[in-house]
């Protein structure tokens, strides 16, 4: 979040080197020692290194500007990382097309819709992208929803354990459309290594910005 910021500075850095081929010190060297030796009787025309000082004073308040920014959202990210310890414990639910199966129970899968269905299909898919199970739901309205899966195939038989994928079709009529999928559940564990805290939720990783609905301790 904060590495957009800091490369900007970085390129503030080098523009002000650029803008006058020698850095901020180097340059008022220069100025104050042109102002010293010139011919009192015939004093040089100092415009140009004006508009110099004058250019020189624009990138370096940009350059400071950038690195008091960089350092207001390292904090800000700071205290977003500390905050995001709360959600650990909370049912949440997030933008995810991903599922962990655990064997002996039912797995809930979410979705949202961007219209009213006549037919809601949720195709469940394993590692290598196959389509194992196809769930149905009848008339749904716009918006969340859930749907129960058993773990099994669509031939009866039982899943293994781990993730799968899955992805969500709204049918009205002959028209189709893509639903959102969405991973419920309670948040088990967080990661605040990265630029963004990353919580996951029965095993499965999903940044804290895709958390779309939080619904407490249960």
């Amino acid at each position: 979040m904060v590495s957009g910021i800091t490369n900007d500075t970085t390129a503030a850095a080098a523009t002000m080197k650029k803008a006058t081929g020698m850095n901020k010190d180097d340059f008022l060297t220069l100025f104050v020692t042109q102002l010293k030796n010139q011919d009192p009787l015939k004093p040089q025309d100092s415009n140009e290194f004006i508009a110099q000082l004058a250019q020189l004073t624009q990138v370096e308040q940009s350059y400071n500007t950038n690195t008091n920014l960089a350092n207001l959202l390292t904090a800000i990210n700071g205290m977003s990382s500390l905050n995001s310890v709360s959600f650990i414990g909370k049912e949440v639910s997030a933008s995810s097309n991903q599922i962990n199966l655990v064997s002996g129970k039912q797995a809930l899968l979410g979705y949202r819709l961007p219209a009213n269905a006549d037919q809601v299909k949720v195709e469940i898919r394993d590692g290598r992208g196959v389509t194992i199970r196809t769930l149905t739901a009848g008339k749904t309205q716009a918006g969340d929803g859930t749907i129960g899966w058993d773990g099994k195939s669509d031939g009866g038989t039982q899943a293994p354990a781990g993730s799968y994928s899955f992805s969500v079709t709204g049918i009205t009529g002959d028209t189709k459309f893509d639903g959102s999928p969405q991973i419920i559940g309670k948040v088990d564990g967080i990661n605040v290594e990265g630029q963004e805290p990353v919580i996951t939720i029965g095993g499965i990783s999903v940044p804290l910005s895709q958390i779309l609905s939080v619904k407490g301790v249960t």
